[in-house]
């Protein structure tokens, strides 16, 4: 199926929840009301137990336990708690997609999003950006698996969805891969165009007449993601080092390929 084809079927792109959009609407604002974005978000009962258990999960390293909106606002602050209603949004869009452990799958992202905040710190781009985009780049496997169950089927069985391969796996079987429909998806939810380049472009971000540096990023976590989930292997972690994109973000290797020095939030 041909990715127009896809993006056209009624439950590839579905409508963004409006709790979801009232946070993306906050995007690039200078002064946003903590007490507004807490009540929107306190009016979806699904978001908020989403929330509250991501904010609780061993991927965010918590001095204390959130019990409330509220308390996830104040504890993390407005960009990881729209990072995680837009994650949580997606995942109630997509609750149940064929062939995808979604317990796997979201641990695989928040490992990225951890990467992320901290690769990007040599080049001086936005941590809270870097984040946002890393938790999200994978979604196109989600609206993928649902909607093509069968295709995605075969392809996992051949080369699973969290491999190092798969975007490849993908371009050779449909001619697109997961990273322009995630990028669809988060433009028909109308995100920062910033976010749609980076989700977009994340898999091969050096081939294009500019190299995008949150691309780069996406790239680079999204790669340490997938070695951390396919076990860690120190040898797979020095051969698959992606040499060209680590030098445009000016990062010692070595902080990533100790099989050891990627941990959750903060302690990538």
């Amino acid at each position: 199926m041909r990715l127009q084809a896809l993006l056209q079927r009624p439950d590839a792109l579905p409508v963004v929840p409006e709790v979801a959009a009232r946070l993306i609407a906050t995007f690039g604002l200078d002064e946003v009301d903590l007490n507004a974005v807490t009540a929107d978000v306190e009016r979806d009962p699904v978001l908020v137990a989403r929330l509250l258990q991501q904010a609780n999960s061993a991927f965010l390293r918590l001095l204390r336990p959130v019990h409330s909106v509220r308390d996830a606002v104040t504890v993390l602050g407005l960009h990881r708690v729209r990072a995680l209603v837009l994650a949580a949004a997606v995942q109630s869009r997509f609750p149940a997609p064929p062939g995808i452990d979604l317990e796997r799958f979201w641990a695989y992202s928040f490992v990225a999003a951890s990467v992320a905040r901290r690769v990007c710190a040599p080049r001086r781009l936005d941590d809270n950006v870097a984040f946002t985009a890393a938790l999200l780049h994978a979604v196109g496997e989600l609206v993928m698996h649902q909607a093509l169950p069968e295709v995605m089927r075969d392809l996992d069985h051949e080369r699973p969805w969290f491999a190092l391969e798969r975007a490849g796996a993908e371009y050779q079987a449909l001619g697109y891969s997961y990273a322009e429909v995630g990028a669809a998806l988060a433009q028909h939810w109308r995100l920062p165009r910033v976010l749609v380049q980076a989700i977009e472009h994340h898999v091969d971000p050096l081939h294009r007449e500019s190299a995008d540096p949150l691309a780069a990023v996406v790239h680079m976590a999204a790669w340490r993601a997938r070695l951390w989930t396919l076990g860690n292997q120190r040898d797979a972690l020095i051969h698959t080092y992606p040499d060209a994109v680590g030098e445009l973000l000016q990062l010692d290797p070595d902080t990533l390929v100790d099989p050891g020095g990627v941990d959750v939030e903060g302690g990538a």
